[in-house]
């Protein structure tokens, strides 16, 4: 079975760091696509960043310059670094995964970012 264990959320303020990682586990290949998603309590979850197997990255406009996603294909691990957080970053952040390009995706359990005074 595929499982997403996530780790690395916590409280940090304003202009602080956090590094997010992802386990994964259950393909037999390295995991075709990887994402970070994030959801705010009344908010629709949404995309920060992916990557693929290949290394690839895509981010949203909100985490440009500011987030960096990337990869241990021999782990299958997924990492994202987080700098100059907001207050705004507050939510929990899921790990998104496609074990291979003919699966559905899974998602971890999430974890709660909060960026506070």
């Amino acid at each position: 079975q595929v499982q997403l264990v996530e780790s690395g959320g916590g409280l940090v303020q304003p202009g602080g760091s956090l590094r997010l990682s992802c386990a994964a586990s259950g393909s037999m290949f390295s995991f075709y696509l990887m994402g970070w998603y994030r959801q705010a309590p009344g908010k629709q979850r949404e995309l920060v960043a992916s990557i693929t197997s290949g290394g690839s990255t895509d981010y949203a406009d909100v985490a440009k310059g500011r987030f960096t996603i990337s990869r241990d294909n021999a782990k299958n691990t997924m990492y994202l670094q987080m700098n100059s957080l907001k207050p705004e970053d507050t939510a929990v952040y899921y790990c998104n995964a496609y074990p291979t390009v003919l699966s559905v995706p899974y998602w971890g359990q999430g974890t709660q970012v909060t960026v506070s005074t």
